[in-house]
């Protein structure tokens, strides 16, 4: 008898990748979303194959630094206040990783799902159509001077760890560089071999199509519940019906928390929501995709104008976007970059999948055939090439060379 197909669940960049590798791995696939490809969290991101993002926000210090941060108008950290006591157990757990031998555990594992990104992006979509949408680009940290750079030596330390070592230039080289950047960025650190997604949405899109072209079956149907007979799946019920399986794929991101939940899983999953701002027909196009360190958000040239992504604000899962990050963003924005003219600007709300512990979940759900594939925090867009080849190798029982405890869904139980 012909084995019952593999159900993913979420078709964003994690879903759509780990549904390309099943389904060239010859096994039946059905890709299942509420809504349409690449619409989630994929679409809304700074766009960049972040290789070198192996530094987790919980670095040492952040304790004391935190209260600070929150009050202060000019920084882009944001939390809506009635939400505050649902948000504090996931605080308390999430801060108590600011020490320096868990951000030097959960560097090394971020390390392992970003550091090869472009290659596993790129394996993805060789001789597909999706691969024109990858722009081979360095990536630079913008900061003030070479005294504001130097102040961010652990974070450094962190990356050259991981392998990562800048090229460091200031004063005039910085400009002649990026020559639209105000007078006061003196000091540009450059990290080769990188790349960005000129449209994230449409590469996911793409994907999507490369999927089925390859014959997988895309569905648009709301998944609402999972049946497990003697603790193994045999159906996802969606509000169109239940549809029979051997295996599934959870990657719906920070909704992915509620299904978890039916499989004894409970993680401690936050939603921390992002802003980005798209700047329609730009006076200029950025040399490459950058970081404004004092800004603590990244700008990239893409095809619909210039993204610049970042903030960093807890609230939930309410669509509806608050005023004040946008405006800082905003403000931000024409700070680093004073002679950006538009025609008009495009705002978005999105829900990164936080865990406390910064590290996503890859793998088996308590020998249940289900596989997480969320909770990637900042690291969805780079990393999700790279954990959909590792789901697919785990049903595929093909094996890997990778240590994977780091990311075990139990490891919260």
């Amino acid at each position: 008898m012909a084995d019952k197909p593999t159900i993913v669940i979420g078709a964003g960049i994690v879903g759509m990748s780990a549904a390309i590798w099943l389904r060239r791995a010859g096994k039946e696939v059905i890709v299942l979303d509420k809504g349409a490809p690449g619409m989630g969290t994929s679409y809304g991101n700074g766009g960049i194959l972040a290789a070198c993002s192996v530094a987790p926000v919980t670095a040492p210090g952040l304790v004391m630094k935190g209260p600070k941060m929150l009050m202060d108008p000019n920084f882009p950290l944001f939390v809506r206040w009635p939400y505050l006591p649902k948000l504090a157990p996931w605080l308390i757990k999430y801060l108590s990783h600011a020490n320096d031998k868990d951000t030097r555990r959960i560097s090394r594992g971020l390390a392992d799902i970003t550091s090869d990104t472009k290659d596993q992006h790129r394996s993805l979509v060789k001789g597909t159509t999706a691969e024109d949408w990858i722009t081979d680009s360095e990536y630079g940290f913008a900061y003030t001077d070479r005294a504001a750079f130097d102040a961010d030596a652990y974070t450094w330390e962190l990356r050259r760890e991981a392998g990562f070592t800048p090229d460091v230039i200031t004063g005039q080289d910085v400009h002649d560089y990026e020559p639209n950047f105000n007078s006061n960025i003196q000091c540009l650190a450059l990290m080769k071999d990188h790349a960005y997604v000129r449209a994230p949405g449409k590469y996911v899109q793409a994907l999507a199509e490369v999927f089925q072209a390859e014959g997988g079956t895309l569905r648009q149907a709301e998944v609402t519940d999972i049946t497990l007979t003697d603790g193994r799946i045999t159906e996802v019920i969606t509000k169109q019906g239940p549809i029979a399986c051997g295996a599934a794929v959870l990657a719906t991101g920070v909704w992915s928390k509620e299904l978890s939940k039916k499989l004894g899983l409970n993680v401690p999953l936050e939603s921390e929501r992002g802003y980005h701002i798209m700047f329609k027909d730009p006076s200029f196009t950025l040399k490459s995709c950058l970081m404004i360190a004092g800004g603590k958000f990244v700008a990239t040239p893409m095809e619909d104008g210039l993204r610049c992504a970042g903030v960093v604000e807890f609230g939930g899962l309410n669509d509806t976007p608050s005023k004040a990050p946008l405006a800082l963003l905003k403000k931000k924005v024409m700070e680093t970059f004073p002679g950006l003219q538009f025609s008009d600007t495009e705002e978005w709300l999105g829900h990164r999948p936080a865990t406390s512990d910064s590290l996503p979940l890859i793998g088996e759900i308590n020998n249940s055939g289900v596989f997480a594939g969320f909770g990637h925090h900042h690291i969805g867009l780079t990393g999700g090439p790279k954990t959909g080849r590792l789901i697919a190798d785990l049903i595929t029982r093909n094996g890997t060379n990778l240590d994977l405890s780091a990311f075990d869904p139990s490891r919260f139980n």
